[in-house]
């Protein structure tokens, strides 16, 4: 695949620091502090911003609340203690027309290195101070030592990169001279990608890529580096991810479920049946996401698909198609869901969508009885788990739903064919893989079943390849017929429009959630308490009202009475935390409250809009609060605008950023340092086809990658990305 030859990556990171002129003890000490241990870790030290020394800003020039590197002689240096007794560093810097004064608390070793006559860049935001245009706390990069020698004759009038320091007393222009000797004696560096590749997907050469991400000639030539390296790092978690799946493919043993894709216009079996009685006619994108899964199910080779759908787009019935395709073929589907709260309500929605339907079952009087949907949680009983685990190993049971309780080591089925996750983000990624990972030993069968996970969070494309590259995703991007958009209102200062429209609904026999941010009063928090907010609409605003309360405290059986007294419409109106987040589907309910709006992410506040608008009446949701910040304005700016959860998706992911959504596994090398998945969707796409070219060819070409791909993603981040 490569057609340069030179050193590999593999290479570099056999290189310690301690080869390169200039590592002592103290540097390789700091260094090491720093995470960086080998040359390839100094060259994926990337830095954080550019100065363009080419182009001097004039002190007179900043305008106060402007960010900017700006160039300045030392004219007074003089350090004090605070009346709170912290250090403090007073200095005085000019350009020989104008004078700027800068100030560093806690730092009293500027003192020494910003002696009179030291020439220096200084990065930061220019504030004022009783008048005077101040820099406090700025990043700096000393140019010029006190007899006005260059520091760095080599990058005068150029483009300097200045890099995050890390540690105490290992300057930018240190790491910067590390950096410049690792280049030049690491010399030409080997390609995976040969020229038609890098031709078809514009990326330059990797060594030209290192040189101008380290040392741009102009300001122009770091984003042609910056895009070749940031492919680099979507390109190896796709390879890893890809291989992985190819690997455990070739090492499973599979089961191949009967062909029922034909069933879905109707028809005799279990599936053909359901889909003609439901109650619901299959919107076109449910049609298509049940096809993908019965094809995938008739195959051989186990499933891996996320199925992935906006609020009430109906993701269980096409899981439940699934289950009803892998009970046609003689075996059993376990539904795991995150909380107590949603499994019984799952147990309770799929008993009702299967009433009516009956199975073989050769050891019951009749050979015929209905199909048994099960449950098994944390708070069943003795006797009521004894019988649902009996049932489970000898097949009275076609579907269980249960909690983390079916991960544990007494849950044996007869024969276990599929695995459905619920709102898989809200898993711990072991927990997830326990059930499936042991479902082989577990079943009678001995064999692999089908994976499906579902999430009702919409995950933008270039988020879902990155996150779940080795599972096929599935979309419902379509809601069912009579479903109306949920009518959104932001109310920062004056509550009054939303409590009248609570009152109004209920009047009309509807109910009402109101959601809060936390279960008690918090001195640090100023956020309502779900307790004493409950007490004090209870006797205030619903006065006269049956107002209830749930929250994640309360004990199980608790939360599902009062969800089952909202459901029946004993309560008119539910007080709640964001237990109610996922699952709870109370069609009556029509009014959504959410306090403190601001304190959600924009994710979390269109799964809690969510919870209302689920009939074919009109909706409204009301979210209070001022928030502290622009971000938190844009969020319900956002939510406000707009009902599509993957458009509110794509935003959140750029008012994010890749870590939040990366999780647990982004640390180390494998952190996502130069990709953006908005910025960079074309790469994604690029990424995942060479990728998986190189994954199907094999051989020698595909050892080289993985070698390199060992590097950044350590083994717990592959199974990370693989048990996603």
């Amino acid at each position: 695949m490569s057609d340069a030859p030179g050193r590999t990556l593999v290479e570099l990171a056999a290189v310690s620091v301690e080869r390169l002129v200039g590592v002592g003890e103290r540097r390789r000490a700091a260094l090491a502090e720093m995470g960086i241990d080998s040359v390839l870790d100094l060259l994926s030290w990337f830095p954080r911003r550019y100065v363009d020394r080419s182009r001097r800003v004039d002190l007179a020039e900043l305008a106060v609340g402007e960010t900017a590197a700006v160039y300045g002689e030392v004219v007074r240096t003089r350090a004090r203690r605070t009346r709170q007794g912290r250090s403090m560093v007073e200095v005085t810097v000019g350009d020989g027309a104008s004078a700027l004064e800068v100030v560093f608390f806690n730092q009293p070793w500027r003192e020494r290195q910003l002696s009179r006559g030291v020439g220096a860049l200084f990065f930061g935001a220019l504030g004022e101070y009783r008048g005077r245009r101040q820099m406090t706390n700025p990043t700096v990069e000393v140019v010029l030592d006190p007899t006005g020698k260059e520091r760095d004759p080599e990058r005068i009038g150029r483009v300097v990169a200045v890099y995050p320091s890390g540690a105490e007393g290992l300057a930018s222009w240190e790491i910067a001279d590390l950096v410049d000797q690792s280049l030049r004696r690491a010399g030409p560096l080997a390609d995976p990608l040969g020229p038609a590749r890098r031709e078809q997907h514009d990326l330059i050469e990797r060594t030209a890529a290192y040189w101008g991400i380290h040392r741009p000639e102009t300001a122009l030539d770091e984003s042609p580096a910056r895009r070749r390296l940031a492919f680099d790092e979507l390109w190896r978690l796709q390879v890893a991810s890809l291989e992985r799946r190819a690997r455990l493919a070739r090492d499973a043993l599979g089961i191949a479920h009967p062909d029922l894709t034909g069933e879905l216009g109707g028809g005799t079996t279990l599936v053909g049946r359901f889909v003609t009685g439901h109650r619901f006619a299959l919107t076109g994108a449910q049609r298509r996401a049940a096809g993908e899964v019965l094809a995938d199910l008739a195959a051989l080779g186990p499933m891996h698909r996320l199925l992935q759908g906006d609020v009430g787009a109906g993701k269980t019935t096409v899981a439940l198609v699934a289950m009803l395709a892998v009970r046609e073929g003689g075996r059993q589907s376990a539904l795991v869901a995150p909380t107590e709260v949603l499994a019984e309500q799952h147990a309770a929605s799929l008993r009702a969508d299967l009433a009516g339907l009956e199975v073989d079952d050769g050891a019951v009087l009749g050979g015929r009885r209905a199909l048994r949907v099960g449950l098994l949680t944390g708070r069943a009983g003795a006797r009521e788990r004894r019988e649902v685990l009996d049932a489970l190993a000898s097949g009275g049971i076609d579907v269980v739903v249960g909690t983390h309780a079916l991960f544990e080591p007494a849950v044996r089925f007869c024969a276990l064919g599929l695995v459905v996750v619920d709102e898989q983000h809200r898993f711990g990624v072991t927990q997830r893989a326990v059930l499936v990972e042991a479902a082989r030993e577990r079943s009678g069968e001995g064999r692999d079943p089908d994976l499906l996970v579902m999430t009702a969070t919409p995950i933008p494309r270039t988020a879902a390849l990155t996150l779940f590259g080795d599972l096929d995703q599935s979309v419902l991007d379509e809601l069912p017929a009579g479903r109306r958009p949920v009518e959104t209102h932001w109310l920062p200062r004056e509550p009054a429009a939303a409590w009248a429209r609570v009152r109004e609904e209920v009047a009309a026999g509807r109910r009402a959630f109101v959601v809060c941010a936390l279960v008690e009063e918090s001195e640090k928090l100023e956020a309502a308490s779900a307790v004493a907010e409950r007490d004090r609409l209870a006797a205030g605003e619903f006065a006269g009202l049956r107002v209830g309360l749930v929250h994640g405290q309360m004990p199980g059986a608790e939360k599902e009475g009062a969800m089952a007294a909202l459901r029946a419409g004993e309560l008119d109106v539910l007080v709640a935390t964001v237990v109610i987040e996922v699952g709870v589907d109370v069609p009556e309910a029509t009014v959504v409250v959410i306090e403190d709006a601001w304190r959600f992410g924009l994710a979390q506040l269109h799964q809690l809009r969510g919870r209302v608008g689920r009939s074919d009446r009109p909706s409204w949701c009301y979210l209070l609060g001022e928030p502290p910040s622009e971000d938190a304005a844009a969020r319900l700016e956002a939510l406000v605008a707009s009902n599509d959860g993957f458009a509110l998706a794509a935003r959140d992911l750029e008012l994010r950023g890749e870590g939040t959504l990366l999780g647990g596994r982004q640390r180390g090398r494998s952190d996502l340092r130069l990709a953006s998945l908005v910025r960079d969707a074309d790469l994604v796409e690029a990424a995942r086809a060479v990728a998986a070219d190189l994954v199907g060819a094999g051989g020698e070409a595909l050892a080289s990658a993985l070698a390199e791909v060992r590097l950044f993603v350590e083994a717990d981040d592959e199974s990370y990305l693989h048990r996603s």
